[in-house]
């Protein structure tokens, strides 16, 4: 799935179950979305990490993306730097505005 962000830049997605894990060490950028209808889903929370299994074990935000009921995990494997990863995740937190994402965007 392509996930527009606020640039225009679309960033391809897998899309996989909550709960999936990964290499150790993988990283990336990830969104927890629900599934509105077949196959259209609406983020609510985006991040990224240096590392997918231990971002994703151990989320400050678990509790809210429970909450607004999170189907999906979108994962977009990611190892151009921190610096990619910060940039396309405040791109696209810009252009979606999940609500569970409650940071201040630099």
């Amino acid at each position: 799935m392509k996930w527009p962000g606020q640039s225009g830049t679309e960033y391809t997605d897998h899309i996989l179950p909550r709960g999936s894990t990964f290499d150790t060490g993988q990283p990336g950028n990830y969104i927890h979305a629900k599934e509105t209808t077949p196959n259209h889903f609406k983020p609510v929370y985006i991040g990224q990490t240096g590392d997918l299994n231990s971002r994703l074990a151990n989320h400050e935000q678990q509790e809210c993306v429970d909450g607004n009921g999170a189907t999906h995990l979108h994962v977009h494997l990611n190892s151009a730097g921190e610096k990619a990863r910060r940039a396309e995740e405040e791109d696209l937190i810009l252009r979606w505005q999940p609500v569970c994402n409650t940071q201040h965007i630099r």
